[in-house]
């Protein structure tokens, strides 16, 4: 796996940015002494120092030491947040996590990095980037250079499944992979409260429920059949005439 040279910083050390700093360190494209991460409350960063990561409660140091900068607060303090940092450097490299944040926005927020406006990529996670499984994609604006997007495609591809898409696309993605976990485990509720409806004990029943979707998603990730082949064709594959799975 590639590994970066980068300096990467985080403004914001909560989950999401643990889940991808912990997840880079993991998986050696970046060592501990290369990331630095900022928070408003420095007790609440001891796991990054668990992990070998230098944290701080100064922002601007971040903007200022790193060459690749994570923004990872809540989208309501965006702007409160970066009318802090005054710190002048277009080499730097922007990468917002903020949900329904458009890049136009970023611009804005940060022009003080460069008066010809700034570098930014906007990205959308979901949680299963901390085990490696995640789904994301990105965009980057007019500024960003094909180096700059490889960069944060090796990072966060090594979380998962990473791909770049247009920003009108982004918001779509959102519904689909960031609030898709949420189904999941309805689907995974569901079906351990139908085991536990015919005499399975409930840790057995969402054991066996998870493990079910476990298994499909192997099938379907090693042969490629969400890309290459009807959906329904492959459920009713395992349907048979007067069986168990005809609905």
């Amino acid at each position: 796996m590639a590994k970066l040279d980068e300096r990467i910083g985080f403004i914001g050390g909560g989950n999401m940015a643990f889940a991808i700093g912990s997840g880079l360190v993991r998986c050696a494209i970046v060592k501990p002494s290369q990331v630095l991460v900022s928070g408003p409350h420095i007790e609440n960063l001891s796991r990054w120092r668990m992990l070998g990561v230098v944290t701080t409660d100064d922002n601007c140091e971040v903007l200022e030491h790193k060459d690749v900068v994570f923004i990872c607060v809540k989208p309501h303090i965006l702007g409160q947040c970066a009318s802090q940092l005054k710190y002048k450097d277009a080499s730097k490299l922007i990468v917002s996590v903020l949900a329904g944040t458009s890049l136009k926005t970023l611009e804005e927020k940060f022009d003080f990095i460069e008066s010809s406006g700034p570098k930014v990529i906007r990205t959308m996670l979901n949680p299963s980037m901390q085990v490696g499984e995640g789904c994301t994609v990105y965009t980057g604006n007019a500024r960003v250079r094909h180096q700059d997007l490889e960069k944060v495609h090796i990072m966060l591809n090594a979380l998962g499944l990473a791909q770049k898409v247009p920003e009108q696309m982004i918001d779509a993605v959102t519904g689909l992979a960031g609030c898709g976990p949420a189904f999941v485990y309805t689907i995974i509720e569901a079906l351990a409260d139908g085991g536990v409806k015919k005499g399975v004990p409930r840790a057995m029943a969402l054991q066996f429920a998870a493990q079910t979707l476990l298994g499909n998603h192997s099938i379907l990730k090693q042969q490629f059949f969400c890309l290459f082949t009807n959906m329904d064709r492959e459920r009713l594959t395992h349907c048979r005439p007067v069986g168990i799975k005809i609905l």
